[in-house]
């Protein structure tokens, strides 16, 4: 794990299933998923979910720079080879880093997402898979 990972220090609900990485990790309990990368954790409550689809980078494409216009700040997407990566869309998250927490609103997050956790977010979300 991560050293630069902040710690958890509030988790809605029960703590169902964890998954940690070097550079990410996921957490689901029946109220929330908490994606955590160096620096910052993403909490979003699973009813704020919207959808989760599997996504598929384009052959040939090189990890993303995103760099804001006004900040000297960038971030590297780095994707996990050997992993589904899903596009989870949800109405509100909220950001937690070193400076505070902040809502994000609306937002997209594309995760690598091992099939238990995928079960469990499903599951306690209330969402249903759509064929």
């Amino acid at each position: 794990m991560n050293e630069n990972f902040i710690r958890i220090k509030a988790l809605e609900g029960e703590l169902k299933l964890s998954h940690k990485k070097r550079d990410f990790g996921l957490t689901v309990s029946t109220k929330e998923l908490i994606y955590q990368k160096p620096h910052a954790n993403y909490h979003i409550r699973l009813e704020d979910i919207i959808s989760i689809t599997p996504f598929e980078l384009p052959v040939g494409t090189k990890p993303m720079r995103i760099k804001r216009e006004s900040s000297s700040v960038s971030e590297t997407v780095n994707m996990q080879t050997g992993m589904q990566h899903y596009r989870i869309h949800v109405k509100d998250a909220v950001v937690h880093n070193r400076s505070g927490m902040f809502s994000l609103g609306t937002a997209q997050f594309i995760l690598p997402v091992l099939n238990d956790l995928l079960l469990a977010i499903s599951k306690y979300g209330g969402l249903d898979a759509v064929t």
